[in-house]
């Protein structure tokens, strides 16, 4: 696309582009096209997000879907980000995460309106977590993760979790994340969900070395996950 054809976004984005920066992306993002990274480092981003979120309307970018570029997706996360309407939020990102084709993009969708309105965000969690759609589960199990393992933790929540079924090494990543800091956070609640195996074997060893990588887990506790390892079968 020659310059003329860039929108007003696309223009500010490569006027930021850094491509050592892209190329170090490209490794750590493998099935991103790499014709689709322009190369922007994250805080520059998040400094465009709060400008653009600042204007009075930024909807002509966020209903332009799907995006060209991988950057423009994660400005997009990154505007939401800032939404300040849980209303507005939750609607447009139910628009947005159809969309989502990475880890980077889906673990950079962070709400800042969530903390406020976790009551009103648990029946999409649910919901998420449901859905066949590899980000969009990473998403829900995210945002459990990020809000729910504190003052608001139920022993419901982890059981969504291990009930999670899937193929896809982004949904069970994020699968051994919630159970590594659950682990941290709630380790008499979570522990038994290790000891009785209730995790596929390969997800159970992950959330394991996980949480022995964590500071938060005293030393008697890594001993004791080390032990509960499983072996996986011989093919």
């Amino acid at each position: 696309m020659n310059e003329k054809g860039k929108s007003t976004y696309q223009k500010e984005l490569f006027a930021l582009q850094d491509t050592e920066y892209r190329d170090f992306q490209v490794k750590l993002i493998p099935n991103i096209d790499p014709e689709t990274m322009i190369g922007v480092r994250t805080p520059e981003l998040r400094a465009l997000a709060k400008r653009l979120a600042g204007e009075t309307d930024i909807s002509g970018f966020i209903d332009d879907l799907p995006h060209e570029y991988f950057d423009e997706n994660q400005l997009h996360a990154f505007i939401l980000s800032e939404e300040k309407s849980f209303e507005s939020c939750v609607a447009q990102i139910e628009k947005f995460l159809p969309f989502v084709d990475n880890w980077a993009t889906c673990d950079q969708l962070s709400p800042k309106v969530f903390k406020k309105h976790r009551k009103e965000l648990l029946p999409y969690i649910r919901k998420w977590i449901r859905s066949k759609d590899t980000y969009t589960i990473r998403f829900g199990t995210g945002m459990l993760m990020s809000h729910f393992l504190d003052e608001d933790f139920d022993p419901e929540y982890p059981a969504m979790v291990a009930g999670i079924r899937s193929e896809e090494y982004y949904v069970n990543m994020m699968t051994a994340w919630y159970f590594a800091t659950a682990l941290a956070k709630q380790y008499d609640e979570i522990i038994p969900y290790i000891e009785k195996g209730r995790l596929d074997v390969w997800t159970h060893n992950k959330a394991i070395q996980k949480a022995i990588e964590s500071r938060r887990i005293t030393p008697e506790q890594k001993e004791y996950l080390r032990s509960l390892k499983i072996k996986p079968a011989v093919r």
